[in-house]
């Protein structure tokens, strides 16, 4: 199993939206790491938007430089999205620097594990020396990810009344 991380372009179009589609196919209606994919209704739109917020420039003045990423396996099709936020503001210190998705039919592969691996590289690149990342209790499939990739407990808090973890990788 290979992954490599690659930014979204306009060529990604039809598999994007597939890839999205197979979440909400699965009664999923929030994909982790996507930027706002599962929210927005044109694909030229939101990747205007991410390549924007990847760039100091052009970022949106009410986010952080942000570098997203689509997964793709050795047959060039999406199986997951992941993104990297350069800083954390007020509103993203209870989530962290990443979050990321992989598509319901490959879970359980470790497409997750090889992606925060990945993304660790990017992170290193960029000059940062930690990652803090957030993760429900009850996300068991994410806990072992951050622990494989050497999390390691930080602190709590409350989010839509369940109670999650901040992690820490230091790079």
């Amino acid at each position: 199993m290979n992954i490599r991380l690659v930014r979204p372009e306009i060529i990604h179009k039809q598999e994007a939206l597939a890839f999205k589609q197979e979440f909400f196919d699965a009664g999923e209606q929030v994909i982790n790491g996507s930027e706002l994919l599962d929210q927005t209704d044109s694909y030229e739109d939101w990747l205007r938007s991410v390549t924007d917020n990847s760039d100091p420039k052009t970022v949106s003045p009410d986010w952080v430089v942000t570098d997203t990423f689509f997964a793709v396996d050795d047959n060039e099709k999406i199986v997951g999205i992941i993104d990297l936020r350069h800083t954390l503001n007020d509103f993203l210190k209870d989530f962290g620097n990443s979050g990321y998705s992989v598509i319901p039919g490959q879970r359980r592969k470790g497409y997750a594990s090889a992606m925060l691996k990945s993304l660790l590289d990017v992170a290193r690149e960029n000059g940062m020396d930690e990652l803090h990342l957030s993760v429900e209790r009850s996300n068991i499939p994410s806990i072992k990810t951050i622990t494989k990739n050497g999390g390691v407990y930080e602190r709590s808090f409350e989010f839509k009344g369940e109670t999650a973890d901040i992690d820490r990788i230091g790079l």
